[in-house]
């Protein structure tokens, strides 16, 4: 039995910054998603997430093979920010 058959893969296809540290991503299934950049680094560091405490470099960020990336190599997987996103069907 091949074990992908029936596996989803879900790619980021696009990221508006809306304000206030969060990104509005649109995955592959037809979801929207806000994902709360700050939220995220508040738990987390290093110094790829300390850039993002800037408005101005979470807006550089890029979709890169369906991931969220930024220049500083920082990639975070579309699968991950699924799961992290709250979720709402696109319009």
């Amino acid at each position: 039995m091949n074990a992908s058959r029936g596996l989803i893969v879900i790619k980021i296809l696009e990221a508006n910054y809306l304000g206030d540290g969060c990104l509005e991503l649109i995955f592959s299934d037809g979801m929207r998603g806000i994902f709360n950049v700050w939220a995220y680094c508040s738990s987390r560091s290093g110094p790829l997430l300390e850039p993002l405490a800037s408005e101005t470099y979470i807006k550089r960020c890029f979709i890169d093979m369906g991931a969220l990336g930024w220049p500083n190599g920082l990639e975070l997987s579309p699968a991950r920010l699924y799961e992290l996103c709250e979720m709402k069907e696109a319009a």
